[in-house]
């Protein structure tokens, strides 16, 4: 078959490259450790399995970035970045619902992908694969003993003493001219540096507390040999999994193409084509979306606020406010983790929690989160901020009026919210005076009165806000609500030791 034209998406922070080729139901191959979607064409092998794919209906593959044609830029991206940019792509190709193939590091990342947008998923295929790669829990000897085998074989990578075939392939290890054909493909994938943080970052990857999220059906299929990924992974997300079937092959080799890929390609086809297929369907429209932090907190969606049901725990709500008040800056994953679990210095588990939470996020916002693999941001070009439409207003008018009221009053006592409470505070405050002053001036003294009232509302002990009120209520010859207001500025100000000039009679 001829090999596919190759494209471009843009992601939030770079090109992904990736091919499609066939007809029918859409499959997305999610990528493993590494890969050169452009130069895998050169193996026949990787060939026939590919032809087998565009059999089974429209496949789409990408390199993610920093890997094979993919961007390569500093740092890779980690795992919801992934996350994005594999959204990125399908929306590029105009893939709506998709059956998602994981194999190896891949799986993590089509787990994820499915609990975050399960609007997108048909179901997910697992390859040698699991909701984490590694041994969980493993003994202090392997702990030690994995930065030295880690650097080793990223040091080996692309070259003549490169174990990858030996590791990943043992049925074609005696075979020279594959030896020789995927050294080249090795350098091609990505450089040795790359190829160690994506190791160490495979080594972190747990996505296990997001099994219970994936609401797809899930096919694991795993050579009980393979020496890369022990089948007691795919054994364990088969438990955690709500609708999970798990098939267990013969075999070592855990690189598909390699072996006898025709048992493990037949139970792919049975999975895929067995069922009833809709027509692909067109891909969904990006709901409006508006965060409300002042007077309240709210998320809506097309003017519909999420019930607090939908939110899954005050976690998933604790960082959309973090990130509202940052107003699209980022805050560091570190923040988050002793913001949510305080004191748990393991940062692979609070990691893991961290992504089950975002994918919540992620879920609720539609993706209008963005994150790397040291900070999260919220996404200002696909969200509207309350916050942020009171920070433009211009003038005192516009002030008052995009002021909803005292910044998460529900979080008083929140101090990475005090900053900008006070901030906000201070604004609307010197915003309403100078405009209730403005109303009065010009002999509009219910207006002065309703502005001014307002700023009782956001501080009953803001004293300027009484002096007001009462100068409204007596151009209004409203006599008996001036010595009620003039009552209650006295009441205010006696603590503060303000002593208050008396009600002129007349």
């Amino acid at each position: 078959m001829d090999v596919p034209e190759l494209r471009f998406a843009s992601g939030p922070r770079g090109r992904i490259a990736y091919q499609q080729w066939g007809e029918g139901a859409d499959l997305v191959g999610v990528p493993p450790l590494a890969q050169n979607i452009e130069l895998a064409w050169g193996w026949p092998d990787i060939v026939a399995m590919f032809d087998r794919f565009g059999r089974l209906g429209r496949y789409l593959h990408y390199d993610k970035r920093g890997t094979g044609a993919s961007d390569r830029l500093r740092g890779v991206p980690g795992l919801e970045e992934r996350v994005d940019d594999m959204r990125a792509v399908m929306d590029d190709a105009g893939v709506g619902r998709a059956h998602l193939l994981g194999n190896s590091d891949g799986g993590m990342t089509a787990l994820l992908f499915a609990a975050t947008h399960p609007e997108r998923v048909r179901s997910v295929v697992l390859f040698g694969s699991g909701a984490s790669t590694f041994e969980p829990d493993p003994s202090a000897t392997a702990r030690a003993a994995w930065p030295l085998q880690s650097r080793a074989f990223a040091a080996a990578w692309g070259t003549r003493a490169s174990p990858f075939v030996d590791g990943f392939a043992p049925s074609l290890a005696g075979d020279q001219d594959f030896r020789r054909w995927h050294q080249r493909y090795e350098r091609a994938c990505c450089d040795s540096a790359t190829l160690l943080d994506l190791l160490q970052m495979s080594r972190q990857t747990d996505v296990r507390e997001i099994c219970a999220d994936v609401r797809v059906p899930v096919l694991l299929l795993h050579r009980r040999g393979d020496g890369i990924v022990d089948v007691a992974r795919s054994r364990e997300a088969a438990g955690l999994l709500p609708d999970a079937t798990l098939v267990e092959l013969e075999g070592q080799d855990h690189l598909g193409y390699a072996g006898d890929r025709d048992t493990w390609l037949d139970e792919l086809e049975r999975w895929v084509t067995g069922g009833v297929e809709d027509a692909p369907g067109p891909l969904p429209s990006r709901p409006s979306l508006r965060v409300v932090v002042l007077g309240r907190f709210a998320v809506e969606v097309d003017g519909r606020e999420v019930p607090a049901g939908e939110w899954g725990s005050r976690h998933a709500r604790t960082i959309v406010k973090r990130l509202a008040v940052a107003r699209g800056w980022p805050v560091r994953r570190d923040e988050l983790f002793e913001l949510l679990w305080p004191g748990d210095r393991d940062r692979r588990r609070v990691g893991a929690r961290l992504s089950v939470q975002l994918s919540t996020v992620r879920r609720v916002l539609d993706g209008a989160v963005l994150a790397d693999r040291e900070s999260v941001r919220l996404d200002l070009g696909a969200v509207d901020l309350d916050l942020v439409e009171f920070d433009r207003a211009q003038d005192d008018a516009a002030v008052v009026a995009a002021h909803g009221g005292g910044l998460l009053p529900d979080d008083v006592d929140a101090p990475w919210a005090a900053p900008t409470r006070a901030e906000v505070g201070a604004r609307f405050a010197a915003a309403a005076a100078r405009c209730a002053r403005a109303h009065l001036d010009a002999a509009r003294p219910g207006a002065a009165a309703v502005v001014a009232r307002q700023l009782l509302e956001a501080d009953p002990h803001d004293l300027r806000g009484h002096e007001l009120v009462l100068a409204a209520l007596l151009a209004s010859d409203q006599h008996d609500a001036a010595a009620a207001a003039h009552a209650a500025w006295v009441a205010a100000a006696a603590p503060l030791g303000v002593r208050v000039p008396p009600l002129d009679p007349a």
